[in-house]
């Protein structure tokens, strides 16, 4: 009798092991098609700057991804949780959240304009490392000494990248900047906000926000082409890829954990250097290569599961 009671538990044991087998590939297949629609999306944009300025993008962006963030709603099934009234907590964080992936936007929009896409995507890619320099003061988590380590790491690796001599326009360089610190708050804001709004209303926030916030521009600089219908369409379809990344993120973190996929984020990066070398022409030099591997090392560092001391959450861009 005792052996056959052993069977069935060891049967069970077994679907539920091949079955968070089975999730976990999924996970990890979904979040490798994600940083590729990522990437491709970044390269694309990069290309359309040449003609239309970064208001064009990010309102095509945005728009697209508003269309997408009301269907997330509608799956949500309760509309009225996007009323300001019933957020009973968190309010403040919702808006910052916001203000920061929309401020994102527009600097990287503005910044990829001009800077080389590999260079530009490697600056972005701090933004991890300076989440950790601030989570102690922000957060209240400890931070060990071979974590300070990695984050300095890091740091030097994006100086060999902006160094003298390196011929990156400061402007864009600047923007990048205040892009990946305004990301590492975003990311701060999202582990402060976690549990307290569901997050298809921080998705339809966020949409909302970023869509009239990254257009201000506009008002002083207004656009002056504005794209034919085919040019709109395509604009809109990459926009919809760039959203479609997002959701399929979403899932791929349903599936695996984010300690898990963590260290993954870096193949956009390797991504981007491939794009830029091949597509544009502008291979980034060799010692701006040995910053971006020392700001992959880094992250990877930081964000692998047995060495990690905080949770992870890298720069994936899921919210954005």
């Amino acid at each position: 009798m005792a052996e056959q009671a052993v069977q069935p538990s060891n049967r069970a044991a077994a679907l539920r092991e091949a079955d968070a087998t089975r999730r976990l590939r999924q996970g990890l297949g979904l979040f490798l098609a994600a940083l590729l629609c990522f990437a491709c999306y970044d390269a694309f944009a990069k290309h359309m700057l040449a003609r239309y300025p970064a208001t064009v993008m990010n309102l095509s962006r945005y728009t697209a991804i508003g269309v997408l963030a009301l269907w997330v709603m509608h799956r949500h099934g309760d509309w009225s949780a996007l009323r300001w009234g019933r957020l009973r907590s968190g309010k403040l964080l919702l808006l910052l959240r916001s203000l920061m992936l929309a401020i994102v936007a527009t600097c990287f929009m503005t910044a990829l304009a001009t800077m080389p896409l590999a260079e530009a995507t490697a600056i972005y890619f701090t933004a991890p490392l300076i989440m950790v320099a601030l989570s102690p003061w922000l957060l209240g988590e400890r931070v060990g000494r071979v974590q300070w380590v990695a984050v300095l790491l890091g740091f030097a690796g994006m100086l060999l990248i902006v160094r003298p001599g390196n011929a990156l326009p400061l402007a864009g360089t600047v923007l990048m900047a205040i892009s990946a610190v305004c990301y590492a708050l975003f990311q701060v804001l999202t582990r402060k906000l976690s549990g307290l709004v569901p997050t298809a209303v921080q998705f339809a926030y966020m949409a909302l926000f970023c869509l009239v916030i990254t257009n201000l521009p506009a008002l002083f600089h207004p656009i002056t082409e504005w794209p034919d219908a085919p040019q709109l369409a395509l604009l809109l379809a990459g926009g919809f890829v760039s959203g479609g990344a997002q959701l399929l993120l979403l899932q791929a973190f349903q599936r695996a954990s984010a300690s898990t996929l963590a260290p993954m984020n870096y193949v956009q990066l390797l991504l981007a250097v491939l794009i830029s070398t091949f597509w544009f022409q502008r291979p980034p030099d060799s010692l701006a290569l040995y910053g971006m591997l020392m700001i992959s090392a880094a992250g990877v560092y930081l964000a692998w599961p047995r060495r990690q001391k905080y949770p992870a959450h890298q720069a994936s861009r899921h919210d954005i």
